[in-house]
C-alpha cells in the first residue's frame, strides 16, 4: 500500500479527453501510426521549437510540422520527459510524409502519434478536442450536481448516516465506510472490497487526527483500488473512508459534500435544537430559499457571512465553519447551495465559495486565505435581505483585496428603494461582461491605481488600462468624472455579481 496526502487536482476542471473519442472524429482524418491509442488529452498545444520541453506542462496533445524537427529520436525524448501526452504531426508544407524516424521514436517510446493530413488544420483539430472537453465537462457537471442533490435528499431521511454512506457509494461506483476513532467500522455501504484493502483504509484514517501536523485527508492505493480517508467535524471523531476502482475529477467534489454532511450528521451532543438547525441547513442544500428554511431556525438575530478563498480542498468549507463556530454552511453562494456554483468546481482547486449562518452574538473575524462579507444583524424572517448584505460585502472585500468587510448600514444605498437601485444597475452595467466588471470594481475601490488594481487582480498593468479604456467606451462615460465613478460605484455594489450568479 503507498500512502500520500490528498491535494487539489492538478489538471484542468474539465475532465480529459480521450485520444479515441477524436480519433473517431471522421472528419478531421487523423491517423495513429504509433503508440498506444488510450491517451487521455488534458489540453492542446503547438509548437516548431526544436525542443518544446519548457513550454509544455504535461498531458498536452503537442502538434507540429517539423518546422526545427533534425533529431527526431532526441525531440521525441524531450516531449516524453515533459509529460506530453501525443504527439500530432502535420505533414505539408515541410514534410510530405511523417518521417520514418520520428514514428520509430514515438514507437520507442510508447508516444501515441497522429499524422494530420494536409486538409486539416491544426486550428480544427485544437477546435475538436475542445469541443469534446466541453462535452466531458457537462457530463461531470451534471453529474456532479445529481450527486449532490441526492446526498443532501439522504440527509433528510429518518437515517440519515446509512443513507449518506449509501448515496456516496452508489455515485462513486464503489464502497464507503465509516471508520470509528479506534478504525472499527460502525456504518458500511456499497460493493466488498478485499481484506488487505480494508485494513488499508483503517491505517490511512490512523494518520488522521486532531494532533498538530495531522493532515485531514489522506489517499493511497490497494489490491488496484483508489483509497481515501477524510477527518470528519474537528478531527477527534469519526472518519470516513472511500474505495473505488478509478477517481475521476468530480469525485474530489461529491466527497467532499458527503464528508460535510457527515461531519453535521455525527457531531457529538446534537439535541434537538441541533437537529431542527440542521434540518434548516438540509433544506437549504435542497436549494430552497433562506426565508423558507427560516421557520426551522429559531428567530435570531443571526449574521450571514459570504466567503471565498480556502486551500482548494473540499474540507476548506467545513474548516471555516468551525473556525467561526458553527455548523450551518454551504458551499456556494447564493439560492443554488451546493448546486451549480459547486459543481463548476469539479477540480477542486477553484477558490471555495461559502455561506455561512452564525447566532448574532457570536464574533466574526479575518481568516487567512479568506475574503469573508458580513451581514447585519438579521431576523429569520429577515434572512434574504442579509444574504445580499453579505453578498454586497464580500463583492467590496475581493475588490478592495481587504480580508473582512461587514455591511454599512445607512448612507447613500439606503435613501434608495433596493429593486429600483437594483433596475437601474443592471441598466447600467448591462454592456459589461463579468472580467470588465471585476476589473473596474477593483479600479474603482483602489482610486484608479494601474499597478495596485494590476496586482489585485493578477494580471499585467496594460491590461487593466485595455480593459478600463472599453468600460469607458462601452459606457459611454468619462471615468475620470468623480460623479461617474460615484455612482458606478453604487452600481456595482447594487447589481449582480460573482457570488449573485
Amino acid at each position: 500500500m503507498t500512502t500520500s496526502p490528498a491535494p487539489p487536482a492538478s489538471t484542468p476542471p474539465a475532465p480529459p479527453v480521450p485520444l479515441a473519442a477524436l480519433l473517431a472524429r471522421r472528419d478531421l482524418g487523423l491517423r495513429l501510426l504509433a503508440g498506444p491509442g488510450d491517451a487521455s488529452l488534458h489540453w492542446v498545444h503547438t509548437s516548431e521549437m526544436a525542443d518544446p520541453y519548457p513550454y509544455l506542462l504535461g498531458g498536452e496533445l503537442l502538434m507540429t510540422a517539423g518546422v526545427q524537427l533534425t533529431d527526431p529520436a532526441r525531440y521525441v525524448e524531450r516531449v516524453v520527459e515533459a509529460g506530453a501526452a501525443a504527439l500530432a504531426f502535420g505533414v505539408t508544407p515541410v514534410y510530405d510524409t511523417v518521417p520514418a524516424e520520428l514514428v520509430e521514436a514515438c514507437a520507442l517510446r510508447g508516444l501515441p502519434l497522429l499524422e494530420v493530413p494536409p486538409r486539416t488544420p491544426f486550428t480544427a483539430v485544437a477546435r475538436a478536442v475542445w469541443r469534446l472537453m466541453a462535452e466531458a465537462r457537462l457530463h461531470e457537471l451534471r453529474r456532479v450536481t445529481e450527486a449532490q442533490q441526492s446526498l443532501a435528499t439522504a440527509a433528510a431521511r429518518p437515517s440519515p448516516v446509512p443513507a449518506v454512506l449509501g448515496a456516496l457509494a452508489a455515485r462513486l461506483g464503489g464502497r464507503a465506510v465509516l471508520l470509528a476513532p479506534d478504525g472499527t467500522e460502525s456504518a458500511a455501504a456499497g460493493r466488498e472490497v478485499p481484506p488487505e484493502a480494508s485494513r488499508a483504509l483503517r491505517e490511512l484514517a490512523g494518520v488522521l487526527g486532531p494532533r498538530p501536523g495531522a493532515p485531514a485527508s489522506a489517499s493511497g492505493e490497494s489490491g488496484g483500488l483508489r483509497l481515501a480517508a477524510y477527518a470528519l467535524g474537528s478531527g477527534d471523531g469519526p472518519a470516513l473512508g472511500v474505495a473505488t476502482d478509478r477517481r475521476d475529477p468530480g469525485d474530489h467534489t461529491i466527497t467532499g459534500v458527503a464528508v460535510v454532511l457527515l461531519s453535521l450528521l455525527t457531531a457529538p451532543h446534537r439535541g434537538a435544537d441541533a437537529a431542527v438547525r440542521d434540518g434548516a441547513l438540509v433544506r437549504l442544500l435542497l436549494g430552497v430559499s433562506p426565508a423558507e428554511a427560516a421557520t426551522a431556525l429559531d428567530p435570531g438575530p443571526w449574521t450571514v457571512v459570504h466567503a471565498r478563498g480556502g486551500d482548494g480542498t473540499p474540507f476548506a468549507a467545513a474548516d471555516l465553519a468551525a473556525s467561526l463556530g458553527t455548523a450551518l454552511v454551504a458551499s456556494g453562494t447564493g439560492a443554488e447551495a451546493l448546486g451549480e456554483a459547486g459543481a463548476a468546481r469539479v477540480s477542486g482547486a477553484a477558490p471555495a465559495s461559502v455561506r455561512l449562518l452564525l447566532p448574532a452574538s457570536s464574533p466574526v473575524t479575518a481568516r487567512p486565505g479568506w475574503f469573508l462579507g458580513v451581514s447585519a444583524p438579521a431576523g429569520a424572517g429577515d434572512l434574504p435581505a442579509a444574504d445580499r448584505q453579505a453578498a454586497r460585502a464580500l463583492r467590496r472585500a475581493e475588490a478592495t483585496r481587504r480580508p473582512l468587510v461587514r455591511h454599512r448600514p445607512g448612507g447613500l444605498a439606503s435613501l434608495v428603494d433596493p429593486d429600483e437601485a437594483a433596475a437601474h444597475a443592471r441598466t447600467l452595467l448591462a454592456p459589461l461582461n463579468e472580467p470588465l466588471r471585476e476589473t473596474l470594481r477593483a479600479w474603482l475601490s483602489l482610486h484608479g491605481n494601474w499597478d495596485r488594481t494590476a496586482v489585485a487582480l493578477d494580471v499585467h498593468r496594460n491590461t487593466v488600462r485595455q480593459r478600463i479604456t472599453r468600460c469607458a467606451t462601452l459606457l459611454d462615460r468619462d471615468l475620470d468624472d468623480p460623479d461617474v465613478r460615484t455612482e458606478l460605484w453604487f452600481a456595482l455594489g447594487r447589481g449582480p455579481g460573482p457570488v449573485d450568479q
